[in-house]
């Protein structure tokens, strides 16, 4: 991100700050190796990686239930305000991020082509197989959800505290209660903010301010709405590096568990589908180029399962 963007962070105001952080939180980068290690751009722009590349796979495609490809498109829930796996571009309407170029290059593997469909966290799971064909925000493979949906594991994650610089609230983490903590609707982080909560007297309860929006926690945090914000590590650390020096990291990351794509609950020929998919772009190099080009290859998995059991 440019400097004169973060410079302009520091003296938004709360809705701006809100609005600028949904818009331009952008983990910068071009195909270029040297830009993306540093988090270039290419001009004022945030650019993903380049996908035209990939190949369709005849034998994968094969394996894509006719009903995801009768149209031609592989539709995607995205929850847009997740940088830097899903977020919005500079325009406001390009949806940008690492789920995002890999959602395009796994469409391109099954010989169809990506879209994007804006939906909200907590909307994702239920609407898979309806909405849309799968579900691909950085979302974690939990018990609940393989109730639920199929999930084909890609990417490994921990959780992140982060409050404002100097934690100037004096947050323990081991100790919540009486404070104000911002998390996102739906999410893992919201419901052990929920589990801990329930461990505090009555007079002394956290308040969990949950928010549609990942942008709105880490808006609260700056605009003092709320003591501490938790999210998925890289979704944090990206956060907190956009706030000009507002926010800082509360601690190291608790944690690591694996994320998935999810899908049609026991729509087997789609799991196979997706499962070689993402192990062809593992292989062929596509995968992880994705990821150093948004500079978070350290949650890269070495090989794609179907509903893993081991979670962590």
């Amino acid at each position: 991100m440019p400097s004169s963007t973060i410079k302009t962070m520091k003296s938004l105001t709360a809705a701006a700050l809100s609005a600028a952080m949904l818009v331009a939180l952008a983990a910068c980068g071009t195909s270029d190796a040297t830009d993306a290690a540093s988090g270039g751009t290419s001009g004022n722009a945030t650019v993903g990686y380049d996908v035209s590349g990939v190949a369709k796979d005849d034998a994968i495609a094969a394996l894509v239930p006719d009903s995801v490809k009768s149209d031609g498109k592989l539709s995607v829930g995205m929850e847009l305000s997740y940088a830097p796996a899903e977020f919005l571009a500079e325009d406001g309407k390009t949806p940008v991020g690492y789920d995002v170029d890999i959602s395009k290059a796994l469409a391109k593997v099954m010989g169809l082509e990506s879209d994007i469909v804006s939906s909200t966290f907590d909307t994702i799971v239920p609407s898979v197989g309806s909405k849309y064909d799968l579900g691909i925000t950085a979302m974690t493979i939990t018990t609940e959800r393989l109730e639920a949906v199929d999930f084909v594991s890609y990417y490994k994650a921990g959780s992140t505290w982060a409050v404002k610089k100097g934690n100037p609230n004096g947050v323990d983490t081991a100790n919540l209660c009486g404070l104000k903590v911002a998390v996102q609707t739906g999410t893992v982080q919201e419901q052990e903010a929920n589990d801990a909560n329930a461990n505090c007297p009555a007079d002394k309860k956290i308040e969990v301010l949950s928010s549609k929006l990942q942008t709105d926690a880490a808006t609260n945090v700056v605009t003092g709405k709320a003591d501490v914000f938790y999210a998925d590590s890289p979704v944090a650390g990206y956060a907190i590096s956009q706030t000009g020096g507002q926010l800082e990291a509360l601690g190291g990351n608790v944690g690591t568990v694996k994320q998935g794509i999810a899908i049609k609950k026991g729509d087997t020929a789609m799991d196979e589908a997706v499962q070689k998919a993402v192990t062809k772009l593992m292989d062929d190099g596509t995968y992880m180029n994705i990821l150093k080009h948004w500079g978070v290859e350290s949650g890269a998995l070495d090989k794609a399962e179907i509903n893993p059991t081991d979670l962590e």
